[in-house]
């Protein structure tokens, strides 16, 4: 497994939709590993390719805080095919917006059909954090971030802020 960087906002890349994956192959398992390895030394509970450069639909989503690492989930080609009525806000934040959290309403359940990666069709129900975490992730291979949900004035204020981590970073 590799640690792989994470690209922060604004960056052209975090705004494409990405095409599906067309074969789970070695490649699509190496690279479901190495962002296993990422998010969980980020620390983080999801991932999601375009996070680390990579054009393709899948993310990956550990939300057991009790045992990381157990039984975490590989979404490859998601696609939610339910929602509840119900919905639910609370606290997102994101790795390629470090150290900025805001309130999110997102969907309190849904169900998600993807591919895993021995290439088996899965269709599973989420709620609490979990369904919070994959649609988070969902947006993100939609060219979708979390600041898109808030005023334009606050998602500006973000971006300049980012823009400045990324300058400080960048001088070391």
């Amino acid at each position: 497994m590799t640690r792989r960087a994470i690209l922060i906002h604004p960056d052209p890349r975090l705004r494409k939709v990405v095409p599906a994956i067309e074969t789970v192959d070695a490649e699509v398992r190496k690279l479901a590993d190495d962002m296993l390895e990422t998010m969980y030394d980020a620390p983080g509970i999801g991932l999601a390719a375009p996070q680390i450069g990579v054009m393709g639909r899948v993310f990956v989503m550990d939300c057991d805080r009790d045992a990381p690492g157990e039984h975490p989930t590989v979404c490859i080609n998601p696609k939610i095919t339910w929602t509840s009525d119900a919905r639910v806000t609370g606290e997102e934040g994101c790795l390629s917006i470090p150290d900025y959290y805001a309130e999110v309403e997102r969907f309190e359940k849904i169900r998600l059909a993807f591919t895993d990666l021995d290439g088996a069709a899965h269709e599973e129900e989420y709620d609490g954090q979990w369904a919070i975490c994959a649609q988070h992730e969902l947006d993100h291979l939609d060219g979708k971030l979390f600041i898109d949900y808030l005023s334009a004035m606050r998602r500006t204020m973000v971006t300049q802020k980012m823009k400045k981590l990324k300058k400080e970073r960048a001088r070391g």
